[in-house]
């Protein structure tokens, strides 16, 4: 039967793979995929979630059960919070046009479940995909991505609905992913590629001969490449370990500050390494301190990010923003509303600064950068008085 130009049909060891092409806001994919799975009634419909993005669509109190203690001492918050600023940016595209980001998707698993069809979960788990993009990036990538995601807070774009059809054209799509791989390879290949092989393995494996794939638009042309060749998915799955140059930072500097002191201490002058702790101290604590600020902190947040900060930053297996982001969790304890209205609170900016939780990831991050300033810019000042 005919299918509009958003439908492929792909050939594949006797298997009959029906990929609709989707914009993840859009009223008219998520009636096509209804349309489309009805029609057909097919074996298997594959879907681009993860086990925990489809959960947290089904259980609308998800963030209710979130534990932010648990989130900060594993080293999360950074995840977290990227997690929940494009939760958001989908969030508000989809409110001016009336509907829920992923409703497509939703629409495909109930339509399978009422034909009794086999529901597979195709795409990575979120996790994996942000610590498999986080590990993969470059220091000054990392820090550019932060600047990013924060800017990302101020930007109000209007949006109409013909511009959200648009996303669906090929053309504009092969652009977009051009633009996007000349900006950051490591980023195309971790969040687009590896993901377009995952869930070609995924459909590939899946049951039946006819499979219906629901997938966002942008992904069509790498699956339909991927869907050719086997994918190790555990390979795919795994986080790599922190590299070797990272690992040599992470101990170096703080070792060489250290050697810095010792050194001045016993060759230079006792009076110089009085004033190399002075300086270090007050410019570590300070850039901490004014992170914490600058997250609306509590006064006594603010006080611990400058006391911890200058002992955290010599020390690797902990943060400045760890230690300040506990503490305003037990100063400021989330409440029940803030859980309630922290879906709505993230479309805003103000709502960052004013949920609890949000604050707390944000004094995470913002006591972290600081301590991380502080930390090259008290090695430079200490190393002057040499």
């Amino acid at each position: 039967m005919p299918h509009s130009g958003n439908v492929h049909e792909i050939l594949l060891d006797g298997k009959k793979i029906l990929l609709i092409g989707t914009a993840h806001i859009s009223q008219s994919s998520v009636d096509e995929v209804n349309t489309v799975i009805n029609q057909v009634n097919p074996d298997t419909v594959c879907i681009e979630l993860c086990s925990s993005r489809y959960q947290a669509m089904l259980a609308k109190d998800q963030w209710k059960n979130m534990d932010i203690f648990k989130v900060i001492r594993e080293g999360k918050s950074f995840l977290l919070f990227a997690n929940l600023i494009m939760t958001a940016f989908q969030k508000r595209l989809g409110s001016r046009l009336g509907v829920k980001p992923g409703s497509e998707m939703f629409e495909a698993a109930n339509v399978a479940e009422k034909l009794n069809s086999e529901l597979v979960l195709a795409d990575r788990d979120v996790k994996i995909t942000l610590q498999r993009t986080w590990r993969g990036m470059r220091f000054w990538g990392k820090m550019k991505v932060l600047g990013q995601l924060l800017a990302s807070l101020f930007i109000r774009e209007e949006i109409s609905k013909e511009e959200i059809e648009k996303l669906k054209e090929s053309d504009a799509l092969s652009e977009a992913m051009k633009m996007l791989a000349e900006q950051s390879p490591e980023m195309k290949r971790i969040l687009i590629d590896e993901r377009d092989q995952y869930m070609a393995e995924k459909i590939r494996q899946s049951m039946g001969k006819l499979v219906v794939a629901v997938v966002g638009a942008g992904h069509v042309k790498g699956l339909t490449a991927e869907l050719e060749n086997k994918h190790n998915l555990a390979e795919l799955e795994s986080v790599p370990p922190t590299g070797k140059a990272v690992a040599w930072l992470k101990w170096g500097i703080p070792a060489l500050i250290i050697a810095l002191i010792v050194y001045g201490f016993f060759t230079v002058d006792t009076d110089v390494s009085i004033e190399m702790i002075q300086r270090w101290v007050l410019i570590n604590g300070t850039l901490s301190a004014l992170g914490t600020a600058a997250a609306f902190g509590h006064p006594i947040t603010i006080a611990v990010a400058f006391i911890a900060a200058p002992f955290t930053s010599l020390n690797p297996t902990i943060a400045a923003g760890w230690v300040a982001g506990l503490v305003e969790a037990l100063l400021r304890k989330p409440q029940v509303r803030d859980f309630e209205n922290l879906a709505d609170d993230i479309t805003h900016l103000r709502g960052f600064w004013q949920n609890n939780i949000t604050r707390i990831l944000l004094v995470v991050i913002f006591a972290n950068l600081g301590s991380a300033i502080g930390t090259f810019a008290g090695g430079f000042a200490i190393a002057t008085l040499l």
